[in-house]
């Protein structure tokens, strides 16, 4: 036999001890499923809608696509035509959220931004929450409260105005 030879067979030798290797150990637990296992972050190995995926297409499956939005349409339209001659910048229904730059109200000499949060599809003065900044800090109370007022007030008549057709 040539060392070549015997080099091979060596080497096949030691890779079969390291396969075997390998299949020796533990039992297979009687649990194969990863997820009741405590080390393993239940987030990471839960779908989203909250039951345990049982392989890996389940993790592709459908969801459930329907959002329910809980914003108050009145409310949200309002709040755009109420502070329309500000520059929108980000705008997001699903959350509520609408963010503005700074501009000058008609016939005003302060600019303004404005940060309006709608959190509940009532329409209901807790429905609203704005935030008014000028260029040297917050705006006074009563400005913010001015603005609620007209955009609640814009609301309403909107809300009428649907409720006659």
């Amino acid at each position: 036999m040539t060392s070549t030879s015997i080099f091979r067979l060596l080497a096949a030798l030691g890779v079969a001890v390291a396969l075997s290797a390998c299949a020796q150990g533990d039992a297979p637990s009687s649990n194969p499923r990863p997820f009741d296992d405590p080390d393993i972050d239940s987030d990471i190995a839960r779908v989203s809608d909250g039951r345990g995926a049982e392989t890996i297409w389940d993790a592709f499956g459908r969801r459930n696509t329907e959002t329910n939005v809980a914003v108050n349409k009145y409310i949200w339209s309002a709040s755009l035509e109420v502070l329309n001659f500000l520059p929108v910048q980000s705008v997001d229904p699903f959350t509520g959220v609408i963010i503005t730059g700074f501009g000058r109200p008609p016939g005003g000499g302060r600019a303004y931004r404005a940060t309006v949060l709608i959190n509940d599809p009532a329409l209901d003065a807790r429905s609203l929450n704005v935030s008014l900044q000028t260029q040297g800090g917050p705006a006074s109370a009563a400005t913010v409260r001015a603005v609620e007022d007209a955009i609640l007030s814009r609301a309403r008549q909107l809300r009428i105005a649907d409720n006659r057709l």
